[in-house]
């Protein structure tokens, strides 16, 4: 219990982390206020409890498929604002930047959400086995320490970067995140036979498993998988562009004004 406990936790924790660890490095880079992210982080502790005292009911909407969908749907959603984000934090109109923080704190609801209901969930089962709840919430603890950890490292790994990547990268680790998201969200409805199935590519998990501490840190960062199918690597290259392109063209756009804007002085 003690080990799975680790190991649950982490791999909850780890993305969310790392994924708020980068908005904030974002935020900092374009001079928002901060007050997004202690909204975000309330909506998404309110979130995860609703979703975890709801979450038997879900399981029986659409045919006992419901869970897998409204989870793949939050995962779209996310990648849709990582999208909006990507564009928005380029561009030089100032709606667009003053709209950012509402994104970002949305975007950090629906992953704490997510993430949260599970642990929620999870312990609130171990309470009724009273011989597994000390090593269980021993676990839990290593294991969010560990996640946690790891987002503050990143934080001050980016802020550490020459001041003129920190952005680039802030921007390819979101698109590599919203990677992660379409992949993820397409074998859930895989598995519930919305998407249909595919080969699969490759088999990895000898020399790096999924459930390994190397394989959640990659999984959160770059959506490792051991054994993608050829729809998953599909959406995962989608996520990435729209996130990239996204961004690209916000950038285009306030070089294009800014361009315009000299010329006509």
């Amino acid at each position: 219990m003690f080990l799975n406990s680790v190991v649950l936790i982490l791999q909850e924790i780890l993305e969310a982390a790392l994924l708020i660890s980068i908005l904030l490095v974002l935020s900092r880079q374009l001079q928002l206020s901060a007050r997004w992210f202690a909204t975000g982080m309330i909506l998404g502790g309110i979130g995860a409890f609703i979703l975890s005292v709801n979450l038997a009911t879900i399981s029986e909407w659409l045919d006992y498929a419901g869970q897998e969908i409204l989870i793949a749907g939050i995962m779209l959603a996310v990648l849709g604002l990582l999208t909006l984000i990507g564009l928005y934090s380029t561009s030089a109109l100032w709606a667009s930047r003053h709209s950012l923080p509402y994104l970002m704190s949305i975007c950090v609801a629906l992953a704490l959400s997510r993430e949260g209901a599970e642990i929620v969930i999870y312990l609130g089962g171990i309470l009724n086995h009273q011989e597994s709840v000390q090593p269980t919430f021993t676990g839990a603890g290593i294991g969010a320490g560990i996640g946690l950890s790891a987002g503050v490292l990143l934080y001050f790994g980016l802020l550490s970067l020459p001041a003129r990547w920190i952005f680039c990268t802030c921007i390819l680790l979101l698109a590599l995140i919203g990677g992660t998201m379409a992949s993820q969200a397409t074998l859930l409805l895989t598995q519930v036979d919305w998407v249909a199935y595919s080969p699969v590519l490759w088999d990895s998990s000898i020399w790096l498993p999924e459930d390994s501490i190397p394989g959640h840190l990659l999984y959160a960062l770059v959506g490792y998988e051991a054994t993608p199918s050829l729809f998953q690597a599909i959406a995962y290259g989608i996520g990435f562009l729209l996130v990239s392109i996204s961004a690209t063209l916000g950038y285009l756009n306030h070089f294009r004004s800014r361009r315009k804007n000299t010329g006509e002085k």
